[in-house]
């Protein structure tokens, strides 16, 4: 199959949309299928405010209308809401072409996040509405996502659920860590929408560990001195550092599956989360974390958790049926 995918984001962005969208293409291609990309990368991008890892492209309609006419796919998948997916979301209604849209990021809360206004908040749930309704499939990840989108009417809903390397992330002898243990770990964006304050602010024995960076990092540094703050890490380093943690702390509230939830089980590290979208579908409360609104209580709860447990959970992910399932949630670009 020839399978165009349309992103605003891509690499050298770190996340787990670009992870996500990197492991599936690999292994799409390996399997024989050709995959085109259209990415910030082919135009000339400004940096998003407050963001600038990522790059919004000053490509018009017309200049991506002719990358799709160039690559000439069988489907078309447009990942993101910016404006390369704009532009190909135009393009495609008005050839009269089929495509699929994946809900990767809740972005109306993230945006309340920075600025909590609800009609704000709204527009933003009313602008995603009519984008992914466009399309004849929407991806999601979750059960949680798919029940909040039928809320909303959205109705042809396909599942893509995603992966996690096994290899690279696993279980490892802890060794001693600057700080004294339990070592309770959050791992990601250091930004707004990512709540870490409701961590740091915490009264939790041992040490808390910040890996990551972004626009927080300087400010939270100074107000949390007692914190060990990483900065970025990721292959075999990120995952070492994970393997060391005695707890995952997640205390975002906005995700829509949390990729680092499965790479942390997989090192064996029980997972501490609120009982919200992602977490709630990701962790076995309980049994491999603990999902408390006293975020505190989900820490102290998780730490008694079986670590070889953690581990088997993790390995129902796999990115071979990650791919598997986007290949088939695919629709022909014309209806015949």
């Amino acid at each position: 199959m020839h399978i165009l995918i349309v992103t605003d984001a891509w690499l050298p962005q770190v996340n787990g949309v670009v992870r996500t969208l990197d492991t599936v293409i690999g292994i799409l291609r390996a399997r024989g299928h050709a995959v085109d990309m259209v990415t910030p990368a082919d135009f000339i991008t400004l940096p998003c405010p407050t963001y600038p890892e990522i790059r919004l492209s000053l490509a018009t309609t017309a200049m991506v209308g002719r990358r799709i006419e160039a690559s000439g796919p069988d489907s078309i998948h447009i990942a993101t809401e910016g404006p390369l997916g704009l532009a190909a979301r135009r393009h495609c209604m008005r050839r009269g072409y089929r495509f699929t849209t994946s809900y990767h990021t809740r972005f109306p809360e993230y945006l309340y996040e920075r600025l909590p206004v609800r009609r704000a908040r709204e527009a933003a749930h009313r602008f995603l509405d009519r984008f992914h309704r466009s399309g004849a499939a929407i991806m999601v990840a979750t059960q949680s996502i798919e029940d909040m989108l039928r809320e909303r009417g959205h109705t042809n809903i396909r599942r893509w659920s995603r992966g996690v390397d096994t290899v690279l992330f696993r279980p490892q002898v802890r060794r001693n860590l600057n700080g004294d243990r339990p070592i309770s770990l959050y791992c990601g964006r250091v930004a707004t929408e990512k709540n870490i304050e409701a961590f740091l602010d915490l009264d939790l024995p041992g040490t808390k560990y910040v890996v990551g960076d972004g626009p927080q990092r300087s400010g939270l540094e100074r107000r949390y001195p007692k914190a060990r703050f990483t900065g970025y890490h990721h292959g075999e380093s990120l995952a070492a550092l994970i393997a060391q943690a005695d707890v995952f702390v997640f205390p975002s509230r906005t995700d829509t599956f949390g990729l680092v939830l499965i790479e942390a089980l997989a090192c064996g590290v029980p997972v501490a989360a609120y009982p919200v979208p992602g977490p709630r579908d990701v962790v076995a409360d309980g049994v491999v974390g603990a999902l408390d609104e006293d975020l505190g209580a989900a820490i102290r709860r998780a730490l008694h958790m079986d670590r070889t447990a953690c581990r088997g959970h993790a390995e129902q992910y796999t990115w071979e049926r990650s791919a598997g399932q986007f290949l088939d949630n695919l629709v022909p670009v014309r209806a015949y």
